[in-house]
């Protein structure tokens, strides 16, 4: 188990924070319309966390293994610049990230749940999971959010890292106007 001084030095060194969509910004349910459209939840507070995140400096991406025009508008919506879906193989979207972003490895963080999300647990140097995420998922974690996916894990994780870097009381200053 990691020690918390330990999952809070390695949230320190996040230039980029990666999420995973189901199960991480949603809770992971898929609702099927009448004509077979997928709606998915987000969180307001887990949003307006990426959007804090992004403005103090740290990219924010999406890699996902599911394709879905609502993860565009979205991702649109919070200013995540570096979408991947349909990315069963998440190592390949890796690689294109850091060589989009000129960063290393070490300095991204990642959220997912699911043992499709191992390649980049073993790689990344924050990895983050859910409580509901798989076991073997949660025994390579550096940390376990408190709250699940969908309902504020994000926002934990994005409050975390901009802790761990010095930004937070940066980012809600305008809000104690």
């Amino acid at each position: 188990m990691v020690t918390p001084l330990a999952h809070m030095e390695r949230a320190a060194r996040v230039k980029v924070m990666i999420f995973d969509v189901d199960g991480v910004l949603t809770d992971g349910s898929l609702t099927y319309g009448p004509d077979g459209e997928v709606t998915k939840t987000f969180y307001v507070l887990d949003g307006l966390g990426i959007q804090l995140l992004n403005k103090t400096g740290v990219q924010t991406a999406i890699i996902s293994a599911r394709t879905s025009p609502i993860v565009i508008k979205r991702a649109a919506d919070l200013g995540i610049t570096h979408v991947f879906q349909g990315q069963h193989d998440k190592r390949l979207a890796f690689a294109d990230l850091l060589a989009k972003t000129g960063v290393t490895a070490e300095e991204c963080g990642y959220i997912g749940d699911d043992v499709i999300d191992l390649p980049l647990f073993t790689r990344v140097g924050f990895a983050v999971t859910v409580p509901s995420g798989h076991p073997e998922v949660q025994h390579r974690a550096h940390y376990v959010t408190k709250n699940p996916g969908g309902r504020g894990a994000v926002r934990e994780v994005c409050d975390m890292v901009m802790r761990a870097r010095g930004t937070y009381e940066q980012a809600l200053a305008p809000y104690f106007g």
